[in-house]
């Protein structure tokens, strides 16, 4: 084998993408091989995707399971690699065919050199500072040599040239004959290492400042971690020392009522007993006397036996004549201790083990005062708040930053997004209109009653993308699809106006004055829940698939919030009287983040309510 086929060979057996021989080549749909640890690295370049990229040809290849050793390996070319490394180096300087082993390469010559030419090549004068590196160090992978590749044309010829309009190398004959005369901008091959280097050194740099910004990213994660697991950790520590304290002091109280109870009892049991054995006594007295006189069957014979006879009479007369016990005296005796009984404190300077309060994490003012109309969750997980007068919509996140305006020129009544992020709107002229994602108005008309025809409305989404339409002045809802065109279905709300409404499941939530209804998507009411008639509910849907319902006292502006189950049934209570700002409106809404957080928003502010 020729030096020159055989560096053509190695230079072929070398992976595009580690620049060094294979090591278990796979071959990827396109044809293109790569190392096996490559490919690895390259699939998990795209995350959880079972697609690796060929990064010559840019063809896609479906990995089985993410496990690139099930992708069909390169017998041919493993076994040639093999029998390419166990091939020793020969020296590329003596003249002789019978070449000897390389022990050496020069840099500055470019030759292998076996033993007997690397002493010359040290002793000659012009060759002394040249740089060699012995090819222990190269079969190892320690140091690698800048090969040039031979010219398909002119195989004698090094690709010392690298062309920036064809994008490859050549050699200079090429140049000379082919790419001078078009005008081409050739460089040195050295020349487009040094930059080819030189970017990927900026590349690497780059790199490293990404990572360095990811890392401090994981580090502030892991600082934020450690304090929240330090608020637990002192959370339970001052919970715990008040569980110990609250226990100390009820089993202290527990004692003193132990006792007093204890003496009480004690003291009934003894006034009892008396009584008791002062009845066994009269019993035992009418027994005995009774028994003696009873037991004489022959009549009096003498006077001493007439004697004892009268007296016995007389005696068991007298007995009998003692009054009747005192049914009254037990209960009388006893209606202390019956009275007695125990009753928690509950309201009333209760001792207790404390509770998690509700944190108010904010109140933040709208940018325009009583023009909130409607408030839904955003496909993303922020909130949107539509306003009238004001128009448009602002979106707000979960900390209460405002982040975005959209709709400026709309004045919104009611707002719901579909599940690919589409925007429907109800203006103020109760016109029905679909935006995309990015708020462009959508060429989809609605046949939906006007102002006039409709009176007030509102609209929800429910889980198929149908939108429903609530008319307070026909006391019905409408049904439309996304697109477009007549309602494809009409539920009659009887014996109710609905205002807001929610989907719920299979279901609806219909607000009505003072009154949450759910009914079924025919209309029939199948759950009522009333407040008082000075308290206002609105509703809106968990993130767990309960309801939340805010109950607003408008005239003292205090806002509660309880969660209740289907069946709108009491769940627990979650906000208790909370002092808002009053606005001059009665128009309030509810809802829930995605990440936990409870929206209250009033005419003029919204309040994020952090529920532990």
């Amino acid at each position: 084998m020729t030096e020159e086929l055989k560096d053509t060979i190695v230079q072929s057996l070398e992976c595009p993408v580690c620049l060094t021989t294979f090591t278990d080549p796979k071959i990827l749909s396109c044809s293109h091989t790569y190392c096996k640890v490559c490919l690895e690295k390259l699939l998990e370049c795209h995350g959880d995707d079972q697609i690796i990229r060929c990064p010559v040809c840019r063809a896609d290849t479906q990995v089985p399971n993410q496990d690139v050793s099930q992708l069909p390996a390169s017998l041919a070319l493993r076994n040639l690699t093999d029998d390419v490394k166990n091939q020793h180096q020969i020296c590329t300087n003596c003249d002789s065919e019978d070449k000897p082993k390389a022990v050496v390469y020069c840099r500055d010559c470019g030759n292998y050199l076996c033993t007997t030419c690397h002493n010359m090549h040290s002793q000659w004068k012009n060759f002394v500072d040249h740089e060699t590196i012995a090819m222990s160090e190269i079969s190892s992978g320690k140091v690698s040599i800048r090969r040039y590749r031979k010219c398909r044309k002119h195989p004698k010829e090094d690709e010392e040239c690298f062309c920036s309009n064809c994008k490859r190398f050549t050699c200079f004959r090429c140049v000379v004959m082919e790419h001078k005369d078009q005008g081409h901008q050739v460089i040195e091959s050295a020349v487009y290492e040094s930059h080819h280097t030189k970017t990927i050194d900026e590349l690497k740099s780059k790199v490293e400042k990404k990572q360095s910004s990811f890392q401090n990213y994981i580090d502030l994660i892991d600082k934020e971690q450690k304090c929240v697991d330090d608020a637990m950790k002192h959370c339970t520590d001052d919970m715990n020392k008040a569980y110990d304290e609250a226990v100390r002091q009820l089993t202290e109280k527990r004692e003193i009522l132990l006792g007093e109870i204890k003496g009480t009892t004690e003291r009934v049991e003894e006034a009892l007993g008396e009584m008791k054995k002062s009845a066994k006594q009269r019993i035992n007295q009418l027994t005995t006397i009774a028994e003696m006189v009873t037991n004489r069957g022959n009549a009096p014979v003498d006077m001493d036996t007439l004697a004892v006879y009268d007296t016995l009479c007389e005696d068991l007369q007298e007995a009998l004549n003692q009054e009747n016990p005192d049914y009254e005296q037990p209960n009388k005796t006893c209606g202390k201790a019956k009275r007695s009984i125990f009753e928690r404190n509950v309201g009333k300077d209760e001792l207790g083990l404390g509770k998690i309060v509700n944190e108010i994490l904010k109140s933040i003012a709208l940018p325009s005062k009583d023009s909130m109309n409607a408030m839904v969750n955003t496909p993303d997980g922020r909130m949107a708040v539509g306003c009238g007068i004001a128009r448009g919509v602002n979106i707000f996140s979960f900390d209460g930053h405002l982040q975005q305006t959209v709709l400026k020129d709309v004045k919104i009544s009611a707002l719901g997004f579909l599940s690919d992020g589409r925007c429907v709107v109800i203006d103020s002229s109760n016109t029905l209109a679909l935006y995309t994602p990015e708020f462009m108005k959508l060429d989809v008309m609605f046949e939906t009653l006007n102002h006039d025809e409709g009176g007030v409305s509102d609209l929800t989404v429910d889980s198929d993308d149908l939108i429903y339409v609530s008319y307070r002045k026909p006391k019905k809802i409408l049904v439309f699809s996304s697109a477009g065109g007549k309602a494809i279905k009409e539920i009659p709300c009887h014996g109710y106006v609905p205002g807001q409404i929610t989907s719920y499941n299979d279901s609806l939530i219909i607000i009505t004055g003072n009154t949450v209804r759910l009914i079924d998507k025919e209309g029939d009411v199948k759950h009522t829940l009333s407040k008082g008639s000075n308290t206002y509910p609105y509703a809106a849907v968990s993130q767990s698939n309960t309801i939340l319902i805010a109950q607003v006292n408008h005239d003292e502006g205090l806002v509660s919030i309880d969660e209740y189950n289907d069946e709108l049934k009491h769940v627990r209570n979650l906000v208790n009287e909370y002092k808002i700002e009053k606005p001059t409106r009665k128009w309030y809404y509810l809802q829930q983040y995605r990440s936990g957080e409870i929206a209250f928003c009033t005419p003029d502010n919204l309040y994020i309510i952090m529920i532990t």
